[in-house]
């Protein structure tokens, strides 16, 4: 099979075309024929070197995938041969061929196209997970998310705002804030706009209820200060590359949380059970058309390159994808 591996650390043109055997799949496993495969950030970290693995993760990048399953294992039961599915896989998604666990495939929603679906599983269970299920997101609550443009921007701004929500996006152009606005959120330009004043304005001084923050660095001391009380603040990423400073003084007296969080490294226990409340309660509103994917691009596999450089230069709107046919 046709494959993209990283020949060593450094920038986009590290990515490799290669061979490499279909892989073998066990008892409580999928063989998914790839139509299309996602782009993380953690993919981009990968590449650079910057990213530690889990343990036994595979070393070609790719993090979602959505395809055809053409190989059932013995144990597996409710999916078949044939079936139009997308999954969230602990690497190698850059491949043809994937296996991975049936805990962790999706049925593709009505509704939704074969390689867009491969825009959903990494997104879905970041934002689920983190917003709803740790951070217990309520109706009426307001979420703060920063890269509202982004793949899990995007997605954050569409489930928060489909069940009751109100969501402020933080992004870095007037474009994007018509795009997140497109969305259901009241957008703030961080390049002219002080998101910790701008919150406050829009929430009666109440503040943030939730902030998935995937900026870091000097956002942190930011964000509590844009923090309700008993407020939580989800740390997905660290994309500003520095360091934190805290007072925690102030975090106390909102009585406020500080959440740090990956999806990757997690036990597949807690992987399938994210699936599995993804399937329950975000499926329906992507058939429903409620939420979406949103695809900026779709690049083919062997233009891997040009799909980092284009994700370095935070110009998408969405998601950005490989496509294996």
């Amino acid at each position: 099979m046709r494959a993209i591996d990283i020949s060593q650390p450094g920038a986009p043109d590290v990515l490799t075309l290669s061979e490499a055997e279909v892989p073998g799949y066990g008892a409580h496993e999928l063989l998914i024929e790839v139509a299309a495969a996602g782009i993380n950030g953690a993919d981009i970290a990968q590449r650079k070197g910057l990213y530690r693995l889990p343990a036994g993760a595979p070393t070609r990048p790719g993090l979602e995938v959505s395809g055809i399953v053409v190989g059932v294992g013995d144990a597996v039961e409710g999916f078949a041969t044939g079936d139009a599915v997308c999954a969230l896989v602990p690497g190698g998604g850059y491949a043809e061929y994937v296996s991975i666990d049936a805990g962790l495939v999706l049925p593709v929603p009505d509704g939704v196209e074969l390689v867009d679906a491969a825009g959903l599983p990494e997104v879905a269970a970041t934002v689920w997970s983190n917003v709803f299920m740790f951070a217990a997101l309520k109706p009426g609550e307001t979420l703060l998310v920063h890269g509202g443009s982004s793949g899990i921007g995007s997605m954050a701004i569409q489930l928060s705002a489909a069940l009751g929500s109100p969501v402020l996006a933080t992004v870095g152009s007037e474009k994007k804030v018509a795009f997140c606005e497109s969305l259901g959120a009241r957008g703030i330009n961080y390049r002219g706009q002080d998101f910790v004043q701008l919150v406050m304005e829009h929430t009666d001084d109440h503040g943030a209820d939730v902030i998935l923050d995937m900026v870091g660095g000097d956002y942190l001391q930011r964000d509590i200060a844009a923090l309700a009380v008993e407020g939580r603040i989800m740390v997905i990423a660290n994309q500003s590359g520095s360091d934190s400073t805290l007072n925690v003084g102030s975090l106390m007296g909102k009585r406020g949380r500080i959440w740090a969080t990956t999806l990757r490294a997690r036990s597949l226990q807690e992987r399938t059970a994210i699936i599995a409340a993804v399937r329950e309660n975000v499926w329906p509103l992507v058939t429903s058309g409620q939420v979406r994917p949103i695809v900026d691009s779709v690049f083919p596999l062997e233009k891997a390159a040009d799909a980092h450089r284009l994700m370095e230069t935070s110009a998408h709107l969405g998601k950005i994808l490989l496509s294996l046919r």
